[in-house]
């Protein structure tokens, strides 16, 4: 039941007043569903979600609201925001409606002291946070407490965030359930996002339920005001181009990148196909530049900045450019597929905004889409015997470790291990303090119907996918049938008449050879640095192996042919270390660009020393006394495995662990003590996956008398 109050005429007035100054726009009114939102928030005090479009107008209603409770009296909105680059769009906006907005994040920390000071002055109307923000220490137990007792509106930005059903689900907010139940009576809640189905719609909701106080009547159970709307974009046509090969699709975007309205964004799967594909553009003309989430913060804001002057064509970008970012971008293209047809929305989502009225959306899928996919499953939340140990470690050190510490000892990565603590805190089995994480002693249970709930959801995303690149229907329809948009499930025969399914996009699959043939000769040239590690580890005292700080006499930096994610020599190199690819002599195709790398590269190595392979002996065995022939220098030892019981992938995804492995695993074997005495050694392997195997060998062909060591690999992993 809609325990909404009757619309207040002249509340709306009021807000419509502030909409104006917000766009700047005489004539600017509310959506109907904008004014619903703006009333629960500000007239009844109760909690709402607002899933629509993105360019809807979702920032104006917190913002129009944020207006009217000031005028009111009550204290600053607190937007839990995930992005920086969507924190400083909001905080533009902000600004031109008269709001007094201010951030605290991982950028500006130098101003935190500033920020606080103004707050507690009541000069600030809005505060933009980032979901990581309140899980830490200081700003939990000090800061947090006093902005949920005197906060005016809380508003979560992307609230699918929130779902671990949601595409791009965070442990970090997950600390969001804990604040709303930590908020007094009476203060509005506002949850928007662009992209839930009815799943993660239902999830979010049931999270913000409440009980709160209607303007002074006795407390009511009331459930969240749940606003869906149309999720159709009248500005995108959308299309999908399927080509063979990676020269065939680096050469339709050579050729077909200028005919594309605007300037947008190329999206990559990859970092390493951000820098190959801006690389390859450039040399053929565009002015683009490569984005990610390795870009340094001052370069990315820059770059934004020319995307929405029109300074650049497009950022070749993976999805960091993603959520929040606010320009008139005129085309999007998707270089390789995304997971799901909603994280696909969300990412098409950023053309078409503002003032363009028409823009192109083109997908150009590739087989090794999957392999990437399952690659960042491989990420999910860890096993429960590893969740076990680490809340183990903990317990019995009575005391905070850092993440750091704790990396020694538990057999993970330093992000998984993070993201997991993270769960964990949430679900009350740690706490993060200053100096690290502790035990709370509190009974914890590993919850392996849901993971493999939410796994089974994931693989079910990725088919709808695939079947999106197959369908013939229409492109706009499938993907907000995939949103459960209610207003598309009701009307079976609702067509966008823009794609290229309804004939409202025609695109060219035609490429010039002369494309095609500078595209396949910079994506078959081999050749990927392998930069030596240059410090050991911390914490590995802790499991016996003394090593510590910098490491003294580190490899040269190296090659390998290429990455097992690259456009290029990449799918090779993926068949040959596949699961179930069987062993045997290098492959032609890798033996010549191996050769053709050489010739380039020219290192000077006198002597061969090949690390020894559990699973490929014989691939391992054939590059290396074919790199003799070639080179013509000796194969002379060995990095020997010399105990089987520590298997070949131990601690592959810990530093430290994978350091004590490979120490108890291999040791280096000579076929004369002095084979390497004063000379420059050429260290083989077969591929790269931590880099730690080599710097121990390395280390130990040092110590046997080398006077370089330069390791060569045929892949690396990433």
């Amino acid at each position: 039941m809609d325990t909404q109050a009757p619309a207040d005429a002249a509340v709306r007035a009021r807000a419509e007043e502030h909409l104006r100054a917000l766009v700047g726009r005489p004539d600017a009114t509310l959506y109907d569903d904008q004014w619903a939102a703006i009333a629960a928030l500000v007239v009844d005090r109760r909690r709402a979600l607002v899933v629509q479009r993105t360019g809807w107008g979702k920032s104006a209603v917190y913002f129009v609201a944020t207006l009217l409770l000031r005028e009111q009296g009550s204290g600053p909105t607190v937007i839990i925001s995930p992005l920086l680059a969507l924190m400083r769009n909001q905080i533009a906006a902000a600004e031109r409606a008269g709001i007094r907005a201010v951030t605290v994040n991982s950028t500006n920390m130098e101003q935190w002291d500033e920020v606080h000071r103004a707050i507690a002055a009541g000069e600030v109307d809005v505060l933009l946070v980032s979901p990581e923000r309140l899980n830490n220490p200081g700003f939990r137990d000090e800061v947090l407490p006093r902005l949920a007792a005197t906060c005016g509106l809380l508003v979560v930005d992307e609230a699918h965030c929130i779902s671990d059903w949601g595409h791009d689900f965070r442990p970090d907010y997950r600390r969001i359930r804990t604040l709303l139940r930590e908020l007094p009576d009476g203060i509005p809640v506002l949850a928007t996002t662009a992209t839930a189905n009815q799943r993660v719609t239902d999830d979010v909701a049931d999270q913000l339920n409440s009980v709160v106080e209607v303007r002074g009547a006795p407390a009511t159970s009331l459930e969240t005001l749940v606003l869906r709307g149309s999720l159709d974009r009248a500005s995108l046509r959308l299309g999908v181009v399927r080509l063979t090969t990676a020269e065939q699709r680096l050469a339709w975007l050579a050729d077909h990148l200028a005919e594309q309205p605007g300037s947008g964004i190329v999206y990559c799967l990859t970092v390493a196909a951000t820098q190959e594909v801006a690389d390859y553009l450039r040399s053929r003309g565009h002015r683009v530049a490569a984005y990610s989430g390795q870009t340094e913060q001052t370069e990315r804001l820059a770059l934004e900045q020319a995307l929405v002057a029109g300074e650049v064509k497009a950022l070749v970008a993976t999805s960091a450019l993603g959520m929040g970012f606010d320009a008139a971008l005129g085309f999007v293209v998707n270089l390789g597929a995304p997971n799901s047809p909603v994280a696909y929305y969300q990412q098409v989502g950023r053309a078409g905004r503002g003032t363009v009225d028409d823009a192109t959306v083109v997908l150009l899928p590739a087989t090794e889409d999957r392999d990437i996919w399952a690659y960042f499953a491989s990420l999910a939340f860890p096993r429960e015997e590893l969740v076990r140990e680490t809340l183990a470690v903990l317990a019995e050190a009575g005391r905070a470790l850092s993440t750091a510490a704790l990396e020694p000892r538990v057999d993970l990565s330093r992000n998984r291990l993070e993201t997991m603590l993270k769960v964990l805190d949430v679900d009350g089995a740690v706490r993060r303090v200053k100096g690290g994480w502790e035990s709370t002693g509190q009974p914890w249970s590993y919850d392996a119907e849901r993971y493999e709930r939410v796994a089974a959801a994931r693989q079910a995303e990725q088919q709808a996918m695939l079947d999106y690149l197959r369908s013939d229907e229409c492109r706009m329809r499938y993907l907000r049938r995939q949103l459960d948009d209610p207003a598309v499930l009701a009307d079976p025969e609702w067509r966008c008449g823009r794609c290229d399914n309804c004939g409202g996009l025609g695109l060219s699959t035609e490429v010039s050879a002369a494309a095609v043939e500078e595209a396949a000769d910079r994506i078959a040239r081999p050749g990927v640095p392998i930069e030596p590690r240059k410090l050991w580890p911390s914490g590995l005292a802790a499991i016996g192996v003394s090593r510590s700080g910098r490491i003294k006499q580190p490899a040269e930096e190296g090659r390998a042919v290429a990455r097992l994610t690259d456009l290029g020599h990449g799918a090779a190199l993926r068949g040959l270390f596949a699961v179930d690819a069987p062993d045997g002599p290098v492959p032609d195709s890798l033996a010549r660009a191996m050769v053709t790398m050489l010739r380039d590269w020219q290192p000077r190595v006198d002597a061969i020393v090949v690390a020894e392979s559990e699973r490929k002996p014989a691939l391992t065995a054939d590059l290396a006394s074919g790199l003799s022939r070639f080179l013509q220098v000796p194969v002379v030892g060995r990095w020997a495995v010399v105990d089987l019981s520590v298997g070949p992938d131990r601690g592959a995804t810990n530093s430290a662990q994978r350091v004590a492995a490979v120490s108890r695993r291999c040791a280096l074997q000579l076929d004369d003590p002095a084979a390497v005495d004063g000379r420059r050694v050429l260290l083989v392997d077969d591929r790269v996956v931590t880099g730690w195997s080599l710097t121990l060998a390395a280390e130990a062909l040092h110590a046997a008398g080398a006077a370089g060591v330069v390791p060569l690999v045929l892949g690396v992993n990433g």
